[in-house]
C-alpha cells in the first residue's frame, strides 16, 4: 500500500503518510489515490484544489462552510511547516467542539483528512508554507463561516509565543457558542 492512514484522537479525522520512494535523484511519491483513499474510509468526491501561502506566525482559522456545501478537506504541506488543526463542530457528536492538532510539513509529508462537520484552522511554523488542499465541495461565499482562533470552549493549545498575525475577517469571527447556537 502506498499510504498509511492513522486514525487520531477523533476517529474520523485522519492522519495520512504516503509511502516515498526516493533515490540520489529525487523522490516520488502519491499524494492520493482514491481507491486507497476509500479502503480507509475516506471518500470523496474530492471536486476543488486550493493552494495557500502564508508567513511565519500567520494563522488561518476556524474556517467552514455551513450545509448543504460543508466540505470534507486532505490537507498537506508541499513547502515549510504548520500546526494543523480539525475541531469538531457537530453538535450530536460524542466529540463536540474537542480538536486534534498535528504538524504537517514538506519534510514529514504528512497530510490530514478533516470531514465535513469540522472547522479547520492552521498556524504557520515556518519562515512561509504552501499548504495544498483538496476539497469535496466548492467554495460558496453565502455558506463561508468561522469560530474565533482563541475560544475558552474549545481551548486550541497553539504553539505560539505571543499574538498570531490574522486577517481582519479572522479577528471578528465569533465564539463557538454564538457561531453553533449552544
Amino acid at each position: 500500500m502506498s499510504f498509511n492512514f492513522q486514525k487520531t484522537a477523533i476517529k474520523e479525522v485522519i492522519l495520512v503518510t504516503p509511502q516515498l520512494f526516493g533515490d540520489d535523484r529525487g523522490f516520488f511519491m502519491e499524494t492520493f489515490k482514491e481507491s486507497a483513499f476509500k479502503e480507509a474510509g475516506i471518500s470523496g468526491p474530492f471536486v476543488q484544489d486550493n493552494h495557500s501561502r502564508s508567513a511565519k506566525n500567520v494563522l488561518r482559522g476556524l474556517h467552514y462552510q455551513k450545509e448543504p456545501f460543508a466540505q470534507a478537506k486532505l490537507v498537506r504541506v508541499a513547502e515549510g511547516a504548520i500546526f494543523d488543526v480539525a475541531v469538531d463542530i457537530r453538535p450530536a457528536s460524542p466529540t463536540f467542539l474537542q480538536w486534534v492538532g498535528v504538524e504537517l510539513s514538506a519534510e514529514n509529508r504528512r497530510q490530514l483528512y478533516i470531514p465535513a462537520g469540522f472547522a479547520h484552522g492552521f498556524l504557520t511554523l515556518s519562515e512561509s508554507a504552501d499548504l495544498i488542499y483538496k476539497v469535496t465541495n466548492e467554495y460558496h461565499p453565502e455558506a463561508d463561516a468561522g469560530i474565533i482562533w482563541n475560544d475558552a470552549d474549545i481551548g486550541i493549545k497553539w504553539p505560539l509565543a505571543g499574538r498570531p498575525i490574522l486577517s481582519a475577517k479572522d479577528e471578528k469571527q465569533p465564539a463557538a457558542k454564538n457561531a453553533l447556537g449552544f
